[in-house]
């Protein structure tokens, strides 16, 4: 009775799983579609409708990022090709496009000098995907473990010694991968970034209106946020400067 059960459900759920699979695919080939054909607006809202249904992956946040380069909409552009570079930070195109969409921005403000082991280290760290770190790891732990059973049950002494020595470097590979999966999960959450999509912004000395304006920024300028009080919050520029501004104006990556 209950295999009965099982196999009807299998039966039904079986091609609702097929369907969800299928929906996304055509949403993105129809989105490809649509860009291929300069309907750059239309490309925006099937996109769009990929991301509101979860479908949130890399490439769908940069063929975002490049309809609304195309429509010269930069703040959205950079928006969603920062949204790619955090899933795949070591994606060339993603690089490359973040970086001709910020040749086109107002401000342009030079990042405070980085020491050269800090730049290299970060550098190294998002080489690759969090995903391909923490993949990689796991299977070096288990490959490891796995040489490690056979050194503890294998008597030949040419196989115990291999299988030893190759399993204890896949282990401390293994761990390797899993820490620097947890230094980029820990770098985006300590960096809680947004982008400016207001024309432009009053920068002021505190969170009220009324307060000193201390500078002007643009659409499109990535920022740090440090800290946030009711409707505002309080901003960090790459080359240091702080102000408060109103949370509306920005939107984190």
């Amino acid at each position: 009775m209950y295999k009965r059960i099982f196999y009807l459900l299998v039966i039904i759920a079986f091609p609702l799983f097929i369907a969800a699979k299928e929906v996304p695919a055509k949403l993105l080939a129809e989105g490809n579609q649509q860009y291929a054909k300069g309907q750059f607006k239309d490309a925006v809202k099937t996109y769009g409708l990929l991301v509101d249904s979860g479908y949130r992956t890399a490439s769908v946040y940069f063929n975002l990022g490049n309809a609304y380069y195309k429509l010269d909409e930069l703040s959205s552009a950079i928006w969603y090709y920062e949204k790619a570079y955090k899933l795949t930070p070591g994606d060339e195109d993603i690089k490359v496009n973040l970086q001709f969409a910020n040749l086109k921005i107002t401000d342009k403000i030079e990042a405070v000098p980085e020491f050269f082991l800090a730049k290299w280290w970060r550098g190294f760290v998002m080489s690759v995907s969090l995903n391909t770190w923490a993949v990689s790891g796991i299977l070096g732990l288990l490959s490891g473990f796995a040489l490690l059973i056979v050194y503890l049950f294998v008597y030949v002494i040419n196989i115990k010694k291999a299988s030893f020595y190759a399993g204890i470097s896949l282990v401390i590979l293994g761990l390797f991968s899993l820490f620097m999966a947890n230094s980029q999960s820990n770098y985006f959450e300590r960096a809680n970034q947004a982008i400016v999509f207001n024309g432009s912004v009053d920068v002021k000395s505190g969170p009220q209106a009324s307060m000193k304006t201390l500078f002007v920024i643009h659409e499109g300028l990535k920022v740090n946020i440090k800290e946030k009080e009711g409707s505002w919050v309080k901003i960090e520029l790459p080359n240091g400067n702080i102000g408060w501004i109103e949370s509306v104006a920005v939107n984190e990556i």
